[in-house]
Parts: structure tokens; C-alpha cells; sequence
């Protein structure tokens, strides 16, 4: 089978996330996505929820996608999330089946940080999603991908949607053009500890999720306060 590995903090997951992995299933032909919460990210966020929490999220989110799956590999372990560990767990986990590693072109371009980048991109293929505010242009400074600076702009432009070519290792690249979804987890988060309302943003069974929990400082909607207020 044909699958695609996307990853993250999900702090939390909301529809972003979920509309690019359904697209990309549906555009690049995967079988299935499998979703990955980190458990212990190696450049730690602020404000970041225990793994745990993430975990449940990401499972009350996929839920009723019959093409999504959820692996608490990260999540299970203390020691840092690695990318490069991971591959290779799954690599034992699915020894018949390709993996295809989705991420954003911000963060394609940031893999020389990560941790043993060459091994990282032997161990699978690639999708190279597109992000509001980022233009594949900025892939012709990438070490590991070489495409004309044409086709990087008539991906921009939308005239192309989608360009196959290869790692200079040879593992395949897909560069995916998808619906821009400009939804921020950060956003949501600030949003929520404001007491504001992060409907339509995320699914509800997250929202809920997060309230009945009280992550990210969550207050009560501050229109309760109002209606104190108005009856005084």
C-alpha cells in the first residue's frame, strides 16, 4: 500500500490539517494517512499539550475518515521525537508498504536542521504540500530537489497543479498544490484562553475536548460575564 506519514505537535489538530491530508490521499493516490502526534518535539513549543491530550484529539478528529489512521509511536516514549526514528519504526511496522512523508514547503526547506537529514530522506518518499504564505519558488534554495525555476513558478501560479520528479538521492517528490486553509493552531490556542470561540475552526469534538479539559488556560466564553452584567 501506498502511505502517507503526517506528523506534528497537532496542538491542536483542526481542519488545516485535515483538509491537506485528504486532499493529498485523494490528489497523490494514497491508500491511507496515518497520523503522528509528537510526543517530546526536539524544539519544544510554548504551551504545548501532554502527548496524551494530542493523542485523544487527533483520535476524536479522524474518527469517522475511513482513510485516516493514528499511530502513538512518539507519543509512547519520553526520549525526543525524532523524524528519522520514527521512518524506521514504521519501516519495520509496514516492511511491504512505501511511505510518503507529507510536510509544508517551510518545512522541506528546514530539514538540513533536523536531525540526520540524509538518513531522514533515504527512508521514504516525498509530498511537498503547498502553505498559505509560502511559494514553492523557495524550493530552487533546497540542497535535495532540483526543479526549474518555470515549473516552481506555474506551480505558484496554479497553472500546473502537481509536479513528480525525484530526490538527488532518487526517492521520489511530489510537489502538491492543495486548497489554501489558513487556520492557525497558535490562533486557536490564543483564541480559547480569550475565552472566544474557535468554532468552525477545529471539529467540535476537539473543542469540546479541550474545554472539558481546560488546555491552553481555557476560559468561559466571556459572554456569560455579559449576561451577568445585564441582569445586574
Amino acid at each position: 500500500m501506498k502511505l502517507g506519514i503526517l506528523g506534528g505537535t497537532f496542538n491542536p489538530i483542526h481542519f488545516g490539517h485535515l483538509r491537506a491530508a485528504e486532499e493529498a490521499h485523494e490528489l497523490a493516490g494514497l491508500d491511507r494517512v496515518i497520523f503522528i502526534p509528537s510526543g517530546n518535539p526536539p524544539l519544544k513549543a510554548e504551551d504545548i499539550a501532554p502527548a496524551r491530550h494530542r493523542y485523544a484529539m487527533a483520535k476524536r478528529a479522524i474518527n469517522k475518515n475511513p482513510h485516516f489512521d493514528l499511530l502513538d509511536l512518539e507519543c509512547r516514549t519520553r526520549q525526543k521525537s525524532y523524524t528519522v526514528t520514527t521512518l524506521e519504526k514504521l519501516h519495520q511496522l509496514y516492511p511491504d508498504d512505501t511511505l510518503h512523508f507529507m510536510l509544508g514547503i517551510d518545512a522541506f526547506l528546514d530539514i538540513p536542521n533536523w536531525y540526520r537529514p540524509e538518513r531522514l530522506l533515504s527512508l521514504a518518499h516525498f509530498l511537498i504540500l503547498s502553505r498559505p504564505g509560502c511559494r514553492f519558488a523557495a524550493l530552487s534554495t533546497s540542497p535535495y530537489l532540483s526543479v526549474s525555476k518555470e515549473t516552481l513558478r506555474k506551480l505558484d501560479a496554479g497553472t500546473i497543479p502537481s509536479y513528480s520528479t525525484t530526490l538527488t538521492n532518487g526517492n521520489a517528490v511530489l510537489l502538491l498544490n492543495i486548497s489554501p486553509v489558513n487556520i492557525s493552531a497558535t490562533d486557536i490556542r490564543t483564541r480559547m484562553a480569550a475565552g472566544k470561540s474557535a468554532k468552525y475552526l477545529l471539529p467540535a469534538a476537539v473543542e469540546s475536548y479541550i474545554i472539558s479539559h481546560k488546555l491552553y488556560a481555557f476560559r468561559k466564553p466571556q459572554n456569560r460575564a455579559v449576561k451577568r452584567e445585564c441582569r445586574s
